[in-house]
């Protein structure tokens, strides 16, 4: 008998999500990890919570939650954020993109899911910013899940999970980018408001009380440092250079294959052939947006394109500058609706041959396209290695000189490098500023300081009168006081 039920037994599937978790995971550890450096926002974030470095100023529109997730870690490593953190976020985001899409496994089952989670985690802006300290990927994880929670949690025999999921995952996006989480929470609540099936207590009440949690520790700090939630409002505006009506789709679009932050953005579209996939993203949307009527799946295919389109417009409509990263809680997003059209698609082709010759050039087509991602993935990891090995240059040349903890490092490019000095940074002009003149030379006078400029650029003028000391290979030049 048990011969002949070991014969029967169907068997197992395969765990495709849980094999694309492990690849983005082996991804990251392989291509990423061993080459990457600080960038100076990760230096920003990681300061706030680093017991062997002084804190760099936190400006008004950033949100502490990526520091927190780095906590745990630069608190029994004084590595400053070296490998050991790269290694514990690259297993962490894995580990995220797996539960995040979990969240979607009944509704869409393995096989979409796990295309979803693969369309996602193949981009190249998913795989650099995987190991580093920087919050939009963890915005984009807490979307998709907080979109799958919320379609679970309308049903109206649904447990307490549901619910509790959607309110810790709206939460979790609003620690982690404030403004992000107001657009996420609009079109759900929007959802609770409008569609007849979507209106009961708990979804609202889950969105409203995640969104609450996850701010307050941003509106309290707006109280103690800036005197209230509008003048943090306000300043957040002027620190992104005025929000207001910007047409931003032509600079994201130049800056997808990088730079990694394009401000002032004026550079040219590198590889327009590598763009195509972006450019295609509407059109493909609005395709899903017919099956999801056809088919009458549109919660799960609209709420997702709603919720993409809502977290879209401050990096579109709003901001005159640009970023790759910026839209990755987009991309994560729309993901779901596009595995749905792509596996619509293929049931659609009724000959087996015919589905069986479209199903090989779908997957050339995807090899395609994630070796494109890896070709830009390359030449960006490779652009970022190189600032921040200017950075610990230019860091290790300042040690050279005299500058040992306690000790204040000033200038544009202040915190990156007074991070890896281990040294206080200042700044008296600009989005950075958090000192005046006055107060950096009476600082100046008692302990070890640099004023950091570009070579061609001169000194400050504060420091107009300080030693020069040109630091090779960085462009930079350290002014250092008189004693």
């Amino acid at each position: 008998m048990t011969v002949v039920s070991a014969v029967i037994r169907p068997p197992r599937r395969i765990p495709w999500p849980a094999l694309v978790a492990l690849a983005y995971a082996a991804a990251q550890l392989a291509l990423v990890v061993p080459h990457l450096g600080l960038g100076w926002d990760e230096t920003v974030y990681l300061s706030q919570v680093d017991p062997h470095r002084p804190a760099a100023y936190f400006s008004a529109p950033r949100s502490r939650g990526i520091s927190l997730l780095a906590a745990p870690v630069l608190a029994v490593t004084d590595s400053g954020g070296g490998t050991v953190l790269r290694v514990v976020l690259a297993l962490l985001s894995a580990a995220a993109l797996y539960a995040a899409y979990h969240v979607w496994q009944p509704l869409l089952g393995p096989g979409r899911t796990a295309l979803a989670a693969l369309l996602f985690a193949g981009l190249w802006t998913t795989m650099l910013y995987g190991p580093q300290a920087m919050p939009n990927l963890w915005v984009a994880l807490s979307a998709v899940a907080a979109v799958g929670w919320f379609l679970r949690a309308a049903h109206p025999h649904v447990g307490w999970r549901a619910p509790l999921g959607l309110g810790a995952m709206v939460a979790a996006a609003t620690c982690f980018r404030f403004s992000d989480g107001i657009w996420l929470a609009l079109p759900l609540l929007a959802a609770c408001a409008i569609v007849p099936a979507r209106r009961r207590p708990a979804p609202a009440l889950a969105v409203a009380g995640g969104f609450a949690a996850g701010g307050a520790e941003w509106i309290a700090e707006a109280y103690a440092r800036w005197g209230g939630v509008g003048a943090r409002l306000h300043l957040s505006s002027t620190t992104e250079g005025g929000m207001g009506t910007h047409w931003a789709g032509g600079m994201a679009w130049r800056s997808l294959n990088g730079p990694l932050l394009c401000r002032p953005c004026h550079v040219p579209l590198a590889h327009p052939e590598l763009t195509l996939w972006w450019l295609a993203l509407p059109a493909l949307a609005l395709t899903a947006c017919v099956v999801a009527w056809r088919t009458r799946r549109d919660a799960v295919i609209l709420l997702p394109i709603a919720c993409a389109t809502a977290m879209s417009i401050p990096y579109l409509l709003l901001i005159d500058y640009s970023a790759p990263r910026f839209l990755l809680p987009v991309y994560a997003l729309l993901s779901l609706p596009l595995a749905t059209l792509a596996a619509h698609s293929a049931q659609a082709i009724r000959p087996t041959r015919a589905r069986a010759l479209t199903a090989g050039l779908a997957a050339v087509l995807l090899a395609l396209h994630l070796s494109a991602q890896y070709e830009v993935l390359d030449r960006n990891t490779a652009a970022a290695r190189a600032t921040a090995d200017r950075y610990r240059t230019a860091a290790h040349d300042l040690r050279r000189l005299g500058l040992t903890s306690p000790c204040l490092v000033s200038g544009t490019h202040a915190p990156p490098i007074g991070y890896d000095a281990g040294c206080a940074s200042a700044n008296v002009r600009g989005n950075n500023r958090n000192t005046t003149a006055h107060a950096l030379l009476h600082r100046a006078a008692r302990e070890p300081a640099a004023a950091l400029a570009r070579t061609r650029s001169g000194p400050p003028r504060y420091a107009h009168t300080w030693t020069p000391h040109p630091l090779p290979h960085t462009g930079f030049t350290a002014y250092t006081p008189p004693r």
